[in-house]
Order: C-alpha cells, then sequence, then structure tokens
C-alpha cells in the first residue's frame, strides 16, 4: 500500500516542501530510503522501527521503500523520522487515510518514541503557508516557533503515539493556542555607555556607526575599552524590524541554537568568535552549507577581537559580503544564500605589545614588527572599513571620574530618530541604511555643499583616495547630517567623516 505525507527541506534559510512517499508490499523485508537523502537520513530506518515497535504499534516485516520528492533536493538531518514513521502506520491501515498531503509534519525519534526537536522548523512553516498548506505537526518544544507564522495552525506532539492521535481525530486534537513567544529586547543587554569612562571621540563615532550601518576599527592599548564599546554598541541598534526579526530567527533556528520553547527573536544579535576560528566557520560553508558567525550576527555586530590575529584566508572571505550583505556559498550540488547585513567592530592594538605610542608606557616592538602586524589586515578590507578611531590609555583622573555619562539609551534615541531619516528617504531603494547606498542614490541624497565638495576633492588628491573610500566618506558625512537633523551635508559633516577615515 502507499501513503503520502508531506514534510520539508531546508536550503539556506528558506524551506522547500518534499513529499514522503512510502510503500509497504509483500516481499523480503527491507527498508529502502531513496530521494538524495544524506546519512542520518539513510540510518532513519532503525530509529523508525524501533520507535513504532516501542510506541505500540506493528512493524511490518515486509519489502518498505521510502521516496522523498523532488529527486534532486539533498534532504538532511532527523526531522524526517516521524513523517516516515507516520507513513508507515498510514500505509499498513493503522491511520485511517492514506494520503495527508494538507499538512506538513516535521520531527526527530528517538527510540522510544518520543518527538525531538529539530532545527530549521520556522522556515519549515513559513514554506508551508507559501505553498498553501495550512497546518503542520511539530514537535511541542518547536511549537511557539512554529506558531510566529500566524496563518498556520500548529499541532505540537511529544510522542509518535501523540501523532498518531492527532492524525486520527484532528478536530479533537489539542492545536496549539499560546501564541508565538518572543525573546524579549533588552535595550544594553551586552552594555551600557553609562558605564563607559572619557573615550568621547570613539563614543560620538560608534553613535556614527550605528544610525549609518557602518564598520568600525577600533585601536588602542590593551585595557582602553575596546571591548566594551563594541558590546555596548549593540545595545544603541534600534530595534528590529518585523522582516529582520523573521530573519534573525531563521538564521538561528537552521543553526540549531534558538532556546528551546521561544519564537521571535527581537534582541539584536551579537557574536564575539575567537581569533582561531576557521574561514568556513566565520563565515558559513561546509560539505550541506550551513550559516557561519556572519549570519548568526545579521542584522547585528559582529565583533573581531584582536583582528590581526585572525588567519587572513579568514578575514579576506570578509570583503565580498560586508560589500553585499549577503553569503553566497556554491556547491556543486546546490547553491545557497545566507544573509549576513552585519554592523562589523573590529579592534586590534597599535602594534604586537600593544604599547606603541602609550605615554606612560615603552615599546618594545621594533618599526618590522609594527609594520608586519598593520599589514595583517589588508587594504582591501581596510577600504572597506568606513570608521578607524584611535582609543586611547585613559589616565586615572578620568577613570575615578564619577560623574553621570550618557546611557545608551539616550544615544540610541538619536540613532533611533536618524534611521526613521534614512527610511523615509530610501523607501524605493530597499537599502535601510546609508551604508548601503548604491552610487547614484548617493550621488542625489548624500550630495555635499560647496565648502564640503571642495574638501572631499582636496583629501582624495592629498591622501590618494580610493573610488571606494570616496563614496564611504560621503555615506558617513551623510549619517552625520542625518544625527543632526541636517537634510543637507556641509562642510562640517565631511570634515568630521574624514577624521574617522584617516583615524
Amino acid at each position: 500500500m502507499l501513503a503520502t505525507l508531506l514534510s520539508a527541506a531546508l536550503a539556506g534559510i528558506d524551506g522547500r516542501i518534499v513529499r514522503v512517499e512510502v510503500d509497504v508490499s509483500p516481499g523480503l523485508p527491507s527498508f529502502t530510503v531513496v530521494g538524495l537523502p544524506d546519512t542520518s537520513v539513510r540510518e532513519s530506518r532503525d530509529r523508525v522501527r524501533t520507535a513504532i515497535r516501542n510506541s505500540d504499534f506493528e512493524f511490518p516485516w515486509q519489502h518498505i521503500t521510502i521516496n522523498l520528492a523532488p529527486p534532486d533536493v539533498r534532504k538532511e538531518g532527523a526531522a524526517y523520522d516521524l513523517p516516515i514513521a507516520l507513513g508507515i502506520l498510514a500505509a499498513t491501515g493503522a491511520l485511517p487515510a492514506r494520503a495527508y498531503t494538507d499538512i506538513v509534519v516535521v520531527g526527530a525519534l528517538s527510540l522510544d518514541g518520543e518527538v525531538r526537536p529539530t532545527g530549521g522548523v520556522l522556515p519549515v512553516a513559513m514554506a508551508a503557508t507559501r505553498a498553501g498548506v495550512g497546518a503542520a505537526i511539530v514537535p511541542a518544544a518547536n511549537a511557539a516557533e512554529a506558531a510566529v507564522v500566524s496563518s498556520l495552525a500548529v499541532w505540537p506532539v511529544a510522542s509518535l503515539a501523540e501523532a498518531v492521535d492527532t492524525l486520527t481525530e484532528r478536530d479533537e486534537a489539542c492545536r496549539y493556542m499560546g501564541g508565538h513567544a518572543v525573546v524579549p529586547e533588552t535595550c544594553g543587554a551586552w552594555g551600557d555607555f553609562a558605564d563607559i569612562r572619557g573615550q568621547m571621540l570613539a563614543r560620538r563615532a560608534l553613535e556614527v556607526a550605528a544610525s549609518g550601518g557602518h564598520h568600525v576599527l577600533l585601536t588602542g592599548p590593551p585595557g582602553s575599552g575596546k571591548t566594551m564599546m563594541a558590546r555596548a554598541l549593540a545595545g544603541i541598534l534600534p530595534p528590529l524590524t518585523p522582516a529582520e526579526a523573521l530573519e534573525v530567527t531563521s538564521i538561528h533556528s537552521v543553526a540549531g541554537l534558538l532556546p528551546g520553547g521561544s519564537g521571535l527573536i527581537m534582541q539584536r544579535p551579537f557574536r564575539a568568535p575567537h581569533h582561531t576560528i576557521s574561514d568556513v566557520a566565520l563565515v558559513g560553508g561546509g560539505t550541506h552549507p550551513r550559516p557561519g558567525e556572519l549570519s548568526l550576527a545579521h542584522a547585528g555586530v559582529l565583533f573581531l577581537d584582536e583582528m590581526p590575529e585572525f588567519e587572513r584566508r579568514a578575514l579576506e572571505v570578509l570583503r565580498q559580503p560586508l560589500e553585499e550583505g549577503r553569503v553566497r556559498i556554491a556547491r556543486a550540488a546546490a547553491s545557497v544564500e545566507f544573509p549576513a547585513s552585519v554592523t562589523l567592530v573590529g579592534a586590534m592594538n597599535p602594534c604586537p605589545c600593544g604599547y606603541f605610542g602609550h605615554p606612560r608606557r615603552a615599546c618594545r616592538c621594533a618599526p618590522a614588527q609594527r609594520e608586519r602586524y598593520a599589514a595583517r589586515i589588508s587594504g582591501p578590507l581596510l577600504d572597506r572599513i568606513d570608521i578607524r578611531v584611535e582609543v586611547p590609555w585613559l589616565p586615572p583622573d578620568v577613570l575615578g571620574d564619577d560623574g553621570p555619562q550618557e546611557s545608551s539609551a539616550g544615544i540610541r534615541a538619536r540613532v533611533v530618530l536618524a534611521r526613521s531619516r534614512q527610511a523615509l528617504r530610501f523607501p524605493e531603494t530597499g537599502a535601510a541604511v546609508n551604508a548601503r547606498l548604491s552610487g547614484k542614490m548617493l550621488r542625489r541624497h548624500a550630495r555635499p555643499d560647496d565648502a564640503g565638495r571642495a574638501l572631499l576633492h582636496a583629501a582624495v588628491e592629498r591622501l590618494a583616495l580610493s573610488g571606494r573610500a570616496h563614496d564611504r566618506i560621503m555615506r558617513v558625512a551623510r549619517s552625520i547630517a542625518d544625527l543632526a537633523g541636517r537634510p543637507t551635508v556641509i562642510g562640517d559633516d565631511v570634515a568630521e567623516a574624514l577624521q574617522y577615515r584617516m583615524g
């Protein structure tokens, strides 16, 4: 007998409906899975067989063939366990029907029949609604995640027996009614600017970076506050938009990092990988592509502490994603894309020992050592960093100052206002921030006044700046003008932007 159910496969952070066709026919006992399954899917036969028996159902000792269609889409993971088990039970008459094409089923099985959580449930739920499927059976731990898609009826199940009961008497089954849980946003969750002493130039630079989505490089001796400020930057970014929240949640769901029982993520991510990370782990990829740290930081902050200590290859593969805001991974079988629109914050010492230029401590590095250290960050990558700021050593009177400092909440209010001006200016372009402006939109909306043009022309001539550097200075100047509420970029905005470029 033939039975059919629906499940889903993942390509990047997008789901695709998969038909699970189960045929049970007389013949020598066998269990075959076809349709481009990976090893974990092929291993499902042992999990499914044992789970069916331990759930007090009869397993058919016949010829069983599982076809996962379409056959040209690779199927990965244990999420097909539950639809395969239900398909076998439907084919042998344990379920009232043999075709369930109005509901998507995902879930991994343990040997005792428990349905365990699986990654990528949100993209699966979104794929179901796109395909016109209005219901889903998901592990109980993933119910809140699936419920983010409000148009989808969600049935959470904790065991194979419960899934059978749901399909047998769906009208009386317990549908998830809790609404989608939200991982709440907390301003200053990563740090607060009120705790930072001094460093007024760096504070201002990070405010400009947050308002326009610009990349930043902080250079200074150990203990000057670079890490603290980078962490506080995430707290002054504006709230996630609904579209950004869906993308962030989908990425974390696919990566298996979504907290159990949670739904939509509303907190902007902050990722700080160690400098020993590989290029694949940083950008994403692998035999079966998965998102890397760059995509996990999408819509948030990617902090690279001790940036010159990262492998050269790992840094160089950041070039194109930082420019485009997306990671494209091509393999022989398929190509996938992951969102990667981040605010990059790099931190480095001025030299290997960290004390070059320090007013109180002598540097022990030879000039050649300092040059090699700085050269670990290539010119083309450095050219993509809009703002470079010196973070100097702080004297004791500044560190001991108990006076009030402006908090992240106050800075964030100005950033949100600047971002709102950008959203009104660029509704037709899809560029939410100044850092993403195309050349055409840049010339239209960020063209400086006469004083600004003269200053920019002189800087390009004197410093031999590239065309990319010229445009990035204009983008930063536009962000400075937005913070000030000016419709036009003036000479002072260009001068401040140049100061950050020459830092």
